[in-house]
């Protein structure tokens, strides 16, 4: 199977969570544009995302994104080697954080989230999903970063944007 296919079984699938318009808008971009999932695609395009969890401590690890100046979750671009959206966000997570060990939190994404990108692209249409960290885990910065660090559960809207406290929620309620 494609990783075209895959995300769309994935949004099919998606239990909405309110969400059923931004799901359909999701589609339709994907019926749309045939390399949705491709950073070339100007119209925009699919990207995974997790955010690291660590529910023994009740804490999320959040990264410090180089370019946008914002402490988000951890995410990006699909890659040709990523076989479904649940690997390029495992994937992401992983090289972001740098702890090995990580896992999904069962069940799919955990959230939609479609934001404007500068030119020329227009639109990231991000599927959101929960990662687990290992009790052990340790961090190491990637070179997309500017900082990581864990952030109890109530500091997150303090330093993050409601993109990123809606996606705690979600994942919080996905415990």
């Amino acid at each position: 199977m494609s990783l075209y296919d895959d995300a769309v079984l994935v949004l099919k699938g998606y239990e909405d969570q309110g969400q059923a318009e931004l799901r359909q808008a999701y589609l339709d971009h994907l019926a749309a544009h045939p390399d949705g999932m491709w950073k070339a695609c100007e119209a925009g395009h699919v990207t995974a995302s997790g955010l690291v969890i660590d529910p023994s401590r009740g804490r999320v690890l959040l990264t410090l994104h180089k370019k946008l100046r914002m402490w988000l979750q951890m995410g990006g671009h699909c890659e040709p080697e990523d076989t479904s959206l649940a690997a390029a966000a495992l994937r992401e997570a992983t090289e972001e954080s740098g702890i090995s060990g990580l896992s999904l939190l069962p069940g799919g994404p955990v959230r939609l989230d479609r934001h404007p990108i500068p030119s020329p692209c227009n639109w990231h249409f991000d599927v959101q999903y929960a990662v687990v960290a290992p009790p052990d885990a340790v961090q190491e910065i990637s070179d997309e970063s500017l900082d990581l660090r864990w952030f109890a559960y109530d500091e997150v809207a303090d330093v993050a944007d409601e993109s990123v406290v809606r996606l705690l929620e979600a994942t919080r309620a996905g415990l």
